[in-house]
């Protein structure tokens, strides 16, 4: 069968059997991972082992084991074997061979933070077997943009706490969190909290609530950016990683009014250049800047800021998220990459 991504997966009814044989879940998101293996193993009788610390031959017997209550597939007994990037690197032949006969016995679940389509493992999975997609970052070959994401939001995650979630609210989540699902999730089940069962989350309610201490203080650090003080910014960030926010969550929040001021000194420019004129008024609403307390204090931001570091603020951005995605995503690096990306926004000169 073909290959699914864990929204689809998740909230669509495809039948246990489809992975009777073998599955392969994969992807950065483990809340969508462990989720994808529930939904799989549902009931059923299932053994886990960890992948940094596996070896084939530590599988063959359970893989040959059937479970003693195997009356039916839905009852079939699971192997799983978590966090596997490891553990297929060092038995990629062997799983090659499992993959293109596996038996009957047991269902082999193979769950890997990460797994190439050019692979023999890949494209064995995905013409026989399942294989489950569980990215969260915005990737249209995997099947996750803004609309799918939003959708499994205001479906799935909503209904999993028995509200319904407005799609501007999904928006406001996600703008403000990022896109772990985990974490957005978690925010959901506080907010349903907030109206009765069946009731609506709406953007105000999201906007009210989950920015609570924490939003004014990203406020403060983009305050703070923006006049340029990074000193300033820096105690306030620090405030929030010691509450327990990950740099991961913290950047969107960061970046959502920086970012409009980026797109309003790039429209200032491209008039410019056409020798269009402009009013900042019409500038500022066009990059989502509309109320008027929020065009005076972005008016007087840029002016601190001046142009040719706003002009700056988009690229920097971008990049800060492609390393918090990629090579600065561990613990530890991915703070000093938000704190050298405040220094850089911050700087005056």
């Amino acid at each position: 069968m073909s290959k699914q991504h864990a929204f689809e997966y998740l909230a669509g009814t495809t039948p246990t059997q489809a992975g009777d044989s073998l599955a392969i879940i994969y992807g950065n998101d483990a809340t969508l991972r462990r989720w994808a293996i529930e939904k799989l193993v549902g009931d059923g009788d299932w053994t886990q082992f960890d992948g940094d610390a596996t070896r084939w031959s530590d599988l063959r017997d359970d893989l040959a084991t059937a479970s003693l209550f195997d009356f039916d597939a839905g009852d079939k007994r699971t192997v799983a074997v978590r966090s596997a990037d490891k553990f297929v690197s060092n038995h990629r032949n062997e799983l090659e061979k499992y993959v293109a006969a596996p038996g009957d016995s047991t269902r082999f679940v193979i769950e890997l933070d990460s797994l190439a389509s050019n692979t023999r493992l890949y494209k064995a999975a995905d013409k026989n077997h399942l294989l489950v997609a569980c990215g969260n970052a915005t990737d249209t070959k995997q099947g996750v943009t803004a609309a799918t994401r939003r959708t499994f939001l205001t479906g799935y995650l909503a209904s999993r706490h028995r509200v319904k979630l407005a799609a501007g609210a999904a928006d406001a989540l996600i703008e403000m969190l990022g896109e772990e699902i985990g974490m957005l999730d978690t925010e959901i089940a506080k907010l349903a909290l907030y109206v009765d069962e069946g009731g609506k989350i709406d953007e105000p309610l999201v906007r009210d609530i989950v920015a609570g201490w924490q939003g004014k203080t990203v406020w403060q650090i983009t305050d703070a950016i923006a006049s340029g003080d990074a000193a300033e910014a820096l105690r306030q960030l620090d405030k929030l990683f010691t509450g327990g926010q990950k740099a991961i969550a913290l950047l969107p929040q960061i970046s959502w009014s920086l970012r409009r001021l980026g797109m309003a000194t790039t429209l200032i420019e491209q008039r410019e250049r056409s020798g269009r004129p402009w009013q900042f008024e019409d500038i500022l609403s066009t990059a989502g800047i509309r109320r008027p307390s929020e065009i005076q204090s972005a008016k007087q931001q840029l002016k601190t800021m001046g142009r040719p570091r706003a002009l700056q603020l988009l690229g920097w951005l971008l990049d800060a998220d492609l390393r918090l995605k990629g090579t600065h995503s561990a613990d530890g690096r991915d703070r000093f990459m938000l704190e050298q990306l405040v220094l850089r926004l911050a700087r005056t000169v």
